[in-house]
């Protein structure tokens, strides 16, 4: 089976208590990336410092720095590292046919990048892949799976196909972006899909919502789904579900907040065309789910 040329960017700001983690687990890779960039998006902390030993000490490695940026409120809200990973596409070495955005607070599978490869190796169609996210138990040091449908890559680990990221850029900016690029690819035909290794689940070190509260986490994720554009009937039954998770009722509370908020500001949306695929996508969904109901 013949390889494809890998890219990986590793955007990282203040990850000094993560990022060492993450390089050691690339490094451990039974296939090392073609090459590998690691953003510093305007630390301040000893993150540059170690990426910078670790580029030193691996071929193919290499540091690259942005100029610090004015405090935000809401990093997240800017899509800062989107916007990083396509800062560094710009920089990167031509010939890659497999583009990653890797989070900085990963631990990542050892066999990840070997069978992404092979997946895109023997689906043509296949145009973004990614892993499924678990959060280790500090106590037990068991693994809970992060929450992720099967054709959802999360954005942590994005894996895009050179061609399929050439058809759905430029990718928004935006809240939401990271289900925005794969609702393009899916309505241009490509598919998209998270992937088991049997080597375990990549480990997410920050839990989804840990880095700034689960309140304004949920309250987020609704402003990502007006920009994403997703059906009025969606929305109503994902604060349903979000009512029975922590913190129960107030995080489905936080959420309609959140896409209420949007839409009274008119935020910036996906396309028209995303957004009627997505409500497409959305309402065939709950057709399905009612009609297994039925018939259970």
């Amino acid at each position: 089976m013949s390889g494809l040329r890998m890219l990986c960017v590793v955007s990282f700001l203040n990850e000094g208590e993560h990022l060492r983690s993450c390089l050691q687990s690339i490094a451990a890779q039974e296939r090392f990336p073609e090459q590998l960039l690691l953003v510093d998006d305007g630390s301040t902390d000893d993150s540059a410092r170690i990426a910078a030993e670790f580029a030193a000490a691996h071929p193919g490695v290499r540091l690259l720095r942005r100029p610090p940026r004015p405090p935000a409120r809401d990093r997240l809200a800017l899509a800062a590292e989107l916007r990083s990973f396509q800062w560094a596409i710009a920089q990167a070495e031509d010939g890659w046919e497999i583009a990653a955005k890797l989070d900085a607070d990963l631990e990542l599978s050892r066999d990840l990048l070997l069978i992404i490869e092979r997946a895109f190796v023997c689906d043509p169609e296949l145009g973004i892949a990614g892993a499924y996210l678990s959060v280790r138990d500090p106590q037990t040091g068991s693994h809970r799976r992060e929450r992720c449908p099967p054709q959802h890559v999360r954005g942590a680990t994005k894996f895009y196909r050179r061609s399929c990221l050439g058809e759905i850029s430029p990718i928004p900016a935006i809240l939401g972006w990271d289900t925005i690029d794969e609702l393009a690819a899916r309505r241009l035909g490509w598919r998209t899909a998270s992937l088991d290794c049997p080597a375990g689940d990549t480990i997410h070190l920050r839990p989804t919502g840990d880095s700034d509260g689960r309140i304004r986490a949920h309250r987020r994720w609704g402003a990502c789904a007006y920009g994403i554009g997703q059906h009025p009937l969606w929305i109503v039954l994902s604060a349903a579900r979000r009512a029975g998770e922590h913190p129960r009722l107030l995080g489905s509370l936080a959420f309609l907040s959140g896409w209420s908020s949007a839409a009274l500001r008119r935020r910036p949306r996906a396309a028209p065309d995303v957004r009627a695929f997505a409500r497409q996508e959305q309402l065939s969904t709950i057709g399905r789910a009612l009609r297994q109901s039925i018939l259970a």
